[in-house]
Formats: structure tokens, sequence, C-alpha cells
């Protein structure tokens, strides 16, 4: 008896633990309000819908997570995978795509301009070029404004800003929600089943960017067509 109820004990613990670890168990969330932090919008609405482009940016990360595609980074003929499938990086050039910038042909763009900055390219290929972290990098440092990697200076991260974790292995997008230190949810595809989540204190922040069409030159923005 005593080892049943020792088995029951271990084997609830584990269940409890795997879903602490994957962010299963039920948490309060908090807004930026809770903290008397000013959420920042842009001053750009580059897709006329009525939306800053921060929050569009959010919302199209959002809209990816729900869809739950299945992870999957297999190489694409023509570039984009389908719906049902993708990574981390699709998850970045889909919420471009909502706010109405096409992100893979500003990379493409940038890397015919710029090849030499892209270290990691030996020979430019439109197919997958914008679906490598190493690659993303390169943009956001050029064209994006860098940020704090201070998970603890909750006040500057915003909706809609850009993350990149470790050694350009991952990369998300930060959401509205945050946990009870006010530090933000990530919306990001690592495979795991809670797509929008505690993350950001989970893995070491290395690249922090938000993205002001403003600040650029127009002539790197390519549309959504």
């Amino acid at each position: 008896m005593k080892k049943r109820i020792f088995f029951i004990v271990i084997i609830t613990a584990f269940i409890i633990f795997v879903m602490w670890y994957y962010n299963l168990l039920p948490k309060k969330t908090y807004t930026a309000e809770y903290f008397d932090i000013e959420t920042v919008k842009s001053d750009v609405d580059y897709n006329n819908n009525g939306i800053d482009d921060y929050y569009d940016i959010m919302l199209g990360a959002r809209l990816d997570a729900k869809n739950h595609p299945k992870y999957d980074g297999v190489y694409q003929a023509g570039g984009y995978p389908p719906d049902n499938i993708g990574v981390c990086t699709d998850v970045v050039w889909r919420a471009f795509k909502n706010a109405g910038y096409s992100l893979k042909d500003m990379i493409d763009r940038d890397v015919e301009k710029r090849l030499e900055a892209y270290t990691n390219i030996e020979k430019p290929d439109k197919n997958i070029d914008f679906r490598r972290v190493k690659n993303l990098r390169v943009f956001f440092e050029e064209y994006a404004i860098p940020l704090t990697l201070d998970i603890n200076d909750i006040a500057e991260w915003q909706p809609g800003d850009i993350v990149i974790f470790g050694d350009d292995k991952h990369i998300g997008i930060v959401s509205d929600k945050r946990n009870r230190k006010g530090q933000p949810y990530i919306i990001h595809n690592g495979g795991q089943p809670n797509r929008e989540e505690d993350f950001l204190r989970k893995s070491e922040v290395t690249g922090h960017y938000r993205f002001d069409a403003s600040k650029i030159s127009k002539d790197v923005i390519v549309c959504w067509k």
C-alpha cells in the first residue's frame, strides 16, 4: 500500500513538473497598466487598418500562436511554408505580414545590398535566408531600435518587440501579457504546447529590438502583396 501511494505521489509530482515546465498550469496574467507602465504605440499604421504597427505585429504573432502550426523547418522551394507548419522565425515574418510588411522581401533586398554583413550566408537563397535567426539579427541590428536586455527593466519591454535568445538559437515577439513580476510573455514557436507563455526568464536574452518604420529609409520597406 505504501509503495502504491509513493508511486502515485511521484507520478503526480512528475505531471505537475511537466505542466509547470511547459506553462500549462493556469497562471494569472497582468497588463502594463497594473504596473503603471505606459504602453508604447507606434506613430505608423503601415497597412492603414486603424491599429498601430507595434500592436499589429503582436497580433500577427498571436494569430500564428492560435493557429498552432506544427514545428517543422523543412526547406520550402517557394520560400514560405504552409500555414500549418513553421518554426520560430516563421512567427516573425507572419507577425510582420499582419502589419503589412513583407519581411522576406526586405531581408532579400538587404542581402543583395549588404551581403558582407550577413556572415552566415555563403550563397544567397531567397527560399531560406529569411527563416534564419542569424540573418534576422543582422537585419534588425541595422534597421530596428536596439533595446535593453535586462528583463527586470519591465517598462522597456513592449508589445510587438522582437527578442532573440542565446547564440541566435531562438526568436519571438513580445506579448501584452505579463507575469506577476511585470516581465512580458513571449509569443514564439519552439514546438511547445503553449505558444504564448512566460518564457522570457527561461533563456538568455541576447537581442531586443523595436521596428519603427518611421526611422528608416523608405527603400528598405517592402509591403506585403
